[in-house]
């Protein structure tokens, strides 16, 4: 009976680290603009023409690094994210609900009211992703504002759940389906000293 306890506790403890990695946090900083990979500045060199507030920010997720930068650009807030060898992942724009279509606004709402006891949106984005290998057309379409099928719309969410307050980033397809919940990391303070 011992051999058999011992292999039950270490299948155990094998097992649970394993079930709680699967759980991603992301937390990210800003960083100067000669840390940005240079392969992704010489791709979005020529966007960056006209735009204000450029900022560069490296993203630590639990499992994968990525480059983000994000500026403002006829009056529009743009982000614009890389992965550690500069390829483009995503293009991603601020929006307002009056951004959203009516009936996928209504869909995220139903189904927030249904996750939550009491929500209040913080943030919407409207996400562009590299859907084939076509980084080119990804990024015109961003800049365009236009509405496609493969979009997806990003909110974090202050929600309340059982009596407890959290922040969540929601990620909804382009129809209001759901597809994503993860918990939200606080902002990173270390910066701050006492």
């Amino acid at each position: 009976m011992k051999p058999l306890s011992q292999l039950l506790i270490l299948s155990f403890l094998i097992l649970c680290p394993t079930l709680y990695g699967q759980i991603k946090y992301e937390r990210e900083h800003r960083i100067k603009k000669s840390q940005f990979p240079n392969k992704a500045l010489h791709y979005i060199g020529e966007k960056l023409e006209g735009s204000r507030k450029i900022r560069f920010y490296k993203e630590i997720d639990s499992s994968v690094v990525s480059y983000e930068a994000r500026f403002k650009k006829d009056r529009l807030r743009y982000s614009v994210q890389f992965n550690e060898q500069g390829e483009l992942e995503d293009v991603a724009l601020l929006i307002k609900p009056v951004d959203i279509p009516e009936d996928t606004y209504n869909a995220i709402n139903q189904y927030l009211g249904a996750e939550f006891n009491k929500y209040r949106i913080r943030r919407m984005q409207q996400r562009y992703p590299v859907v084939t290998a076509n980084a080119e057309k990804t990024i015109k379409n961003a800049f365009q504002n236009l509405l496609l099928p493969s979009i997806k719309y990003k909110l974090t969410v202050a929600g309340r759940k059982d009596k407890k307050r959290q922040q969540y980033n929601v990620l909804f397809d382009a129809e209001g389906n759901f597809e994503n919940l993860r918990r939200s990391l606080p902002p990173n303070y270390d910066h701050v000293l006492y």
